[in-house]
């Protein structure tokens, strides 16, 4: 039977460490850039369930004893939209259907995949302009989504806890 994902406490914690680092998580900035693994931390703050399926699952140990989709944008959002085993789950959804808690991952104009991802924190208006995130490798908080220079973005909502 699914949980309710607590959209509070995962907002709380990305307004907490939006401009600092957990020392309970390695800081992957130097390792292609901390985004994920800081969605993946308000995730799980909201959630508070890991998915400890080798390969496929969603789960952090340490540096060494992760799942892809814990710092991987695609995988992530593969692993959020296919989930059917422990763990937060969610789908593809349009901005009118974004809410706090949520992610975005955003597509920039010269990358050919989604490499960034986004936690919003606030929904003013269901329009880039009126979303609101958080976000780690260039850290923000209260951001507005469209001062960043993506050609494509995708919602992730965030539909429960198994």
């Amino acid at each position: 039977m699914p949980m309710e994902y607590n959209r509070q406490m995962a907002v709380d914690y990305a307004h907490r460490w939006a401009f600092g680092r957990n020392p309970k998580y390695y800081n992957f900035d130097n390792l292609g850039g901390d985004c994920t693994n800081f969605a993946s931390q308000c995730l799980f703050a909201g959630s508070g369930k890991m998915n400890y399926k080798k390969t496929f699952g969603w789960y952090y140990g340490n540096l060494n004893n992760r799942s892809p989709s814990w710092t991987g944008v695609v995988y992530l959002y593969n692993f959020l939209t296919a989930n059917k085993g422990p763990g937060p789950f969610g789908h593809a959804a349009r901005i009118e259907d974004a809410e706090e808690g949520d992610l975005v991952q955003l597509q920039f104009f010269s990358k050919d995949r989604f490499s960034h991802s986004p936690v919003i924190v606030k929904v003013h208006a269901p329009t880039p302009a009126g979303i609101l995130i958080a976000a780690h490798s260039d850290d923000s908080d209260f951001r507005p989504l469209d001062t960043y220079p993506y050609k494509n973005y995708r919602v992730i909502h965030i539909d429960g806890v198994r």
